[in-house]
């Protein structure tokens, strides 16, 4: 007998993977957490029926939400991670010495303790003596920092359930107000591919463009993400993501991206018409 996941991206679209066996089924106070095992994707971790990340291809999405704001200041030292159960957003800012501290704010303990036992590569660096792990709410946390971060990531997930206060005017505001005088806010922008998601796309990209004084959206493509085509978004306080790009000082650090590259950060900015589009319309 075959054994299939399957997700839901539209009413009329699915998305299934093969799976060999399920490792797991839990439930926290906030959502239903599965892991699979796959010849095609490796581990997929799964979040109420959605798929976070797999084995397979993970490696791009935490490429493009660390190493694109990294090159644009190298000197970034203090972090803020909002989400990030699966630990491959810290894993990847490790990697910079001159990062000094980084919190990472998860609402959701058990996410971790499942990550840390089924993808260990993924979450060695929350063992970095410079992370502070924090069990809680990320919209109640950053209501109390001011000036305090060079770089939020807001790794959350889809703007429903327990992510949906990410995704909010006053979560953005209060990122806005605990990022130090050239701070850099990156987000996972959803897609807007299939018609249904665009609303909410747009109305989070406004959202930021208001309070923010730079905002932009970059695109990567994620295989195992609705429709593929999956994109990012860059908000800054003052830095510019092309015009301030610093290539040789990030590529003189000599770190091993699979994904990631200064030239493919460039291009990575160049969206496709429609997208502009949709991000610009008066339509919701």
């Amino acid at each position: 007998m075959e054994l299939w996941f399957t997700e839901k991206h539209t009413n009329d679209v699915l998305f299934s993977i093969k799976v060999d066996r399920q490792l797991i089924s839990a439930r926290s106070e906030f959502q239903r957490i599965d892991v699979f095992e796959s010849a095609e994707f490796g581990r997929i971790l799964t979040l109420d029926g959605f798929i976070m990340i797999t084995e397979k291809d993970e490696f791009i999405y935490h490429d493009m939400m660390v190493h694109v704001p990294m090159a644009v200041n190298p000197d970034i030292k203090s972090v803020l991670v909002v989400g990030a159960g699966d630990g491959g957003t810290v894993r990847e800012l490790t990697r910079y010495p001159g990062v000094e501290h980084i919190d990472m704010v998860e609402i959701d303990r058990l996410v971790v303790d499942v990550c840390r036992q089924y993808f260990p590569q993924m979450t060695a660096g929350l063992s970095d003596r410079r992370v502070t792990l924090r069990y809680e709410d990320g919209l109640k946390f950053v209501r109390s920092k001011q000036n305090e971060y060079d770089l939020i990531i807001v790794d959350s997930t889809d703007p429903f359930g327990p992510g949906e206060g990410l995704f909010t005017r006053e979560f953005f505001g209060n990122c806005h107000k605990a990022l130090t005088a050239r701070g850099i806010m990156v987000n996972q922008h959803e897609s807007t591919y299939y018609d249904s998601y665009v609303g909410a796309v747009r109305r989070m990209h406004k959202r930021i463009a208001a309070l923010f004084e730079r905002a932009y959206v970059y695109q990567a493509h994620i295989p195992s993400y609705p429709s593929g085509h999956w994109l990012f978004g860059f908000a800054s306080k003052g830095p510019h993501p092309l015009d301030d790009l610093q290539e040789s000082r990030w590529n003189e650090l000599g770190l091993h991206t699979r994904y990631y590259n200064t030239r493919l950060h460039k291009g990575a900015f160049a969206l496709p018409n429609y997208i502009f589009e949709q991000l610009e319309s008066e339509d919701e």
